[in-house]
């Protein structure tokens, strides 16, 4: 998510954030290490009965739920509470919820900006004229995710556009909602994994003493294991899954002017593959977007930012000043960003949790059971790298967050072994970049979500039949799954295992 320099720099930071909160002051609780882990456990259970249970996909409601989660285990705190308080404080400031809160806002905007600028009619002519349809549109999808995915470095920025752009396309066209959706997380998926610009991919490498190149060139042979069969599954089961164009036929008309916008993404695409960071991509496909829209009249100064008053005056006259019922402020910018602040408080409340949860012993108490009790062999130690990564991402549901997290556990029980930090980075960063996009209360399928609900969203423009409950695409995030299942199986079998001694990893690079 940032340019050479700036990325070094944010890492480092980071790393050294989670290095502090090991070393910080410890929380005492009532019941022992093992109590820290009550606010992330009650906050998991919850999102389970709303979302899994109820089908309630509503992210505010998951905000509720881990309020209730951090209070709650204040009461098994010991002492005054102090320190349990600045504990929640000093979580919510790191910077990896930063992180990801800034690229939700710039991709919102730049996705919103876009979609009033007639990019989803001008994809659904698209389609039209080269034969993509309702079957073929969720295999198409997944490609194009992941190529944007892979070229900006961002699955969670990735989920906010193609939840905007390409998901209404495919809906209108007649794909499913759901495959739709899913596939759009598969795309993250496979580019949050893959990419050398990615948060997760330099993380990984960097805290396992690996260098950026050498750790990618050595996890494509494993997403394309998983991505080939992905598509394949998405062609199939978007045929099954296909059904009528909600609306009729009228609902297959599109325009090919919006599809200059297609510059605007390749901007940003181009800009982020030179080393640039990624709001700085981001911006000028923005800037690009929004000169597109006023010069080619696919929208008004006002479809962009409104200012609006409630009666006519002479600043009326003024470009992007309209007269409404009520006074206020509008347009795609304002709704790209403001779609993702119930999203933006859960993640600084699940970032709150983890901390008190490393503060209290909890995370260390489960990587000494794992250590001491599970992994025997090399074999075991694999599959205890794959597993944990598993555990600690669905109660850290911030991908970054929860690599940087596990990842001292890994590159403890990899050295033990002898396992090369090659082959330790690409298990730590497989996990956490697909489980990352299949949990409910994930970070990257509820910036998806939030794109799809908040204000100029597609259930907004188009109604409840764009609408998703985020625990009905489990099953379908195939790549996700399947990216799981080949380091299951290579931890099983040893395809791809090096050691230590096999090859050295060139000076650690963080570019």
């Amino acid at each position: 998510m940032a340019g050479p320099d700036d990325r070094d720099t944010g890492v480092d930071e980071e790393l050294r954030e989670a290095e502090e909160a090991m070393e910080g002051p410890q929380i005492e609780f009532y019941g022992g290490v093992w109590a820290s882990t009550i606010p992330l456990v009650l906050f998991i259970l919850w999102a389970i009965f709303q979302s899994g249970i109820l089908g309630i996909g509503q992210t505010s409601g998951l905000v509720v739920g881990a309020l209730i989660a951090t209070i709650a285990g204040m009461f098994f705190a010991k002492g005054n509470w102090k320190t349990y308080a600045n504990t929640i404080f000093e979580g919510m400031t790191q910077r990896v919820a930063a992180t990801a809160i800034v690229a939700w806002l710039w991709a919102g905007m730049f996705a919103n900006t876009m979609q009033v600028g007639q990019f989803v009619d001008g994809l659904i002519w698209a389609a039209d004229a080269i034969g993509v349809n309702a079957a073929t549109f969720p295999a198409a999808t997944f490609v194009l995710a992941a190529v944007l995915a892979t070229g900006i470095g961002t699955g969670y920025g990735t989920a906010v556009a193609f939840v905007t752009l390409f998901f209404p396309a495919g809906v209108l066209l007649g794909a499913n909602p759901v495959l739709m959706f899913a596939a759009i997380l598969s795309g993250a998926v496979f580019g949050d994994n893959l990419a050398p610009v990615s948060d997760t991919t330099i993380v990984s490498a960097v805290t396992q003493d690996s260098d950026i190149g050498g750790v990618v060139a050595s996890r494509f042979k494993y997403a394309i294991l998983a991505a080939v069969p992905s598509f394949a599954l998405y062609l199939v089961v978007g045929g099954m899954m296909a059904g009528a164009p909600p609306g009729g036929q009228a609902a297959l008309e599109g325009t090919a002017p919006g599809l200059i916008h297609l510059i605007s993404m390749g901007i940003v695409i181009v800009t982020a593959i030179r080393g640039r960071h990624i709001v700085e991509a981001i911006s000028w496909g923005l800037i690009a977007a929004i000169v597109f829209n006023l010069v080619f009249g696919l929208s008004s100064v006002a479809d962009i930012v409104a200012l609006q008053v409630t009666e006519e005056s002479a600043w009326t006259a003024i470009p992007g000043v309209v007269v409404a019922d009520t006074a206020g402020v509008g347009g795609s910018l304002l709704n790209g960003a403001v779609g993702f602040f119930p999203l933006i408080v859960l993640t600084l409340l699940i970032v709150a949790m983890a901390r008190i949860m490393i503060q209290g012993g909890g995370f260390e108490a489960i990587q000494d059971v794992l250590l001491d009790k599970v992994a025997t062999s090399v074999r075991s130690a694999e599959l205890t790298m794959v597993f944990s990564t598993a555990i600690v991402n669905a109660m850290i549901t911030i991908n970054t967050a929860a690599e940087i997290a596990i990842s001292p556990y890994i590159a403890r029980i990899g050295e033990k072994f002898n396992i090369n930090g090659y082959r330790r980075a690409n298990i730590l960063d497989a996990n956490t970049s697909a489980l990352g996009y299949i949990f409910p209360w994930g970070g990257g399928i509820l910036a998806g979500y939030g794109a799809m609900t908040g204000p100029g969203s597609p259930v907004d423009q188009f109604g409840n039949v764009m609408l998703v409950n985020p625990a009905d695409v489990i099953p379908y995030v195939f790549h996700g799954w399947l990216l799981l299942a080949v380091f299951i199986l290579a931890a099983i079998t040893g395809f791809g295992r090096e050691y230590i001694s096999d090859r050295r990893s060139e000076e650690v690079s963080r570019v």
